[in-house]
């Protein structure tokens, strides 16, 4: 559809400075990229030119229905549509764009030399943004682009934001581990489902023995990495469906479903060695992690629920610290089983290889 422009007189540098100012707070090494479809080649041209004389990056389709393939290829920010164009028209194309579920707002702004009410509404009914009619006058088109991309930046803005409160309520920001939160939903989900299977569940508390000290001797950002790497030590330690949870300050909590006791003895074991022998490099400083492990199991005489089969874990750890530290304790049956003991033991020996 062929396209008239009202040509004001051209725009003074006080206005082209002002225009640019508009489009300051875009990110200038990613300008906003603008799909213009319209079946006339001078009308795509000319908004082309118009376009990226003001910063945008423009790309040309000849159609509505190639405007709905390239929007699906994704990186448009904005969408200009002609209503009038072969195959599928502006009308159907914004039906379609607007159709389709998904959280990402993509404005889509009609263009027609319709100008009657009637046509607007439609137009608008179908879920487009804004409406332009032809001749338009170029400084109109450009404050109308620049107040629906500000809409658009407002709105991605609350979507990451709420993406990363909806990150923060499962995830631990520090490690990447699930948070407490989390973890105490996925357990409940995990002990009801070994009720109801009659499965083995067990359950790891891994805590580092001298944080304090390290954080007190070199700050807590050199904490905060032996901490990392500890997760990291645990993450390659575990299976997939196993769930790795921070419990603390220094602490992490593991869920082994159906895993019995010779398998949570495995996992253990390899942990302690692997933080054993794992220095962590920061600050220019080699510093080994020594941990102790506490370790719960269900079924079992003390444990008849997932609060219990914590409380078992955490006496454990306890029970571990109390001694020593630097060593795996297993709660079972009101006793208390230590391996291995770090006296003697060869920390370069591979991990148990007793199967789950």
């Amino acid at each position: 559809m062929a396209i008239t422009i009202r040509q004001p007189s051209a725009l003074q540098p006080s206005e082209t400075k002002a225009a640019s100012r508009s489009l300051g707070s875009l990110p200038t090494s990613a300008p906003p990229r603008i799909l213009v479809a319209d079946d006339d080649r001078i009308t795509r041209e000319i908004l082309t030119t118009i376009l990226r004389g003001f910063g945008y990056e423009v790309e040309v389709v000849e159609d509505g229905q190639l405007a709905v393939e390239r929007v699906a290829h994704g990186g448009i920010d904005l969408v200009l549509l002609d209503i009038m164009m072969p195959r599928l028209s502006g009308l159907d194309a914004c039906r379609m764009l607007k159709g389709r579920a998904t959280e990402s707002f993509l404005p889509v702004v009609l263009v027609t030399v319709k100008t009657d009410t009637q046509s607007r509404v439609e137009g608008l009914k179908t879920g487009a943004d804004d409406y332009i009619c032809k001749p338009f006058d170029e400084r109109e088109i450009l404050a109308r682009i620049d107040a629906i991309l500000r809409i658009k930046r407002l709105h991605d803005h609350v979507l990451e934001s709420r993406k990363k409160l909806e990150q923060l309520s499962v995830y631990d920001e520090l490690t990447g581990a699930y948070n407490y939160r989390y973890l105490h939903t996925r357990l409940a989900e995990e002990f009801k489902r070994a009720e109801r299977y009659h499965d083995p569940v067990a359950c790891l508390q891994v805590d580092l023995d001298q944080l304090k000290g390290l954080n007190d001797r070199l700050g807590r950002p050199h904490g905060d990495v032996v901490i990392r790497n500890l997760c990291e030590v645990i993450r390659t330690s575990i299976r997939e469906i196993d769930v790795l949870a921070r419990f603390g300050g220094d602490e992490f909590l593991i869920v082994l479903p159906n895993t019995h006791f010779t398998g949570a003895i495995a996992v253990a074991e390899r942990i302690w060695r692997e933080a054993q022998g794992s220095p962590t490099q920061s600050l220019a400083t080699a510093v080994r992690s020594p941990v102790s492990i506490g370790i719960s199991l269900f079924p079992s005489r003390d444990v008849r629920n997932k609060d219990a089969l914590l409380r078992a874990a955490d006496s454990a750890l306890f029970q571990a610290k109390r001694d020593g530290g630097n060593r795996i304790c297993v709660f079972q049956q009101q006793g208390y089983i230590y391996t291995p003991s770090p006296a003697g033991e060869d920390t370069n020996a591979g991990p148990s290889e007793t199967p789950r």
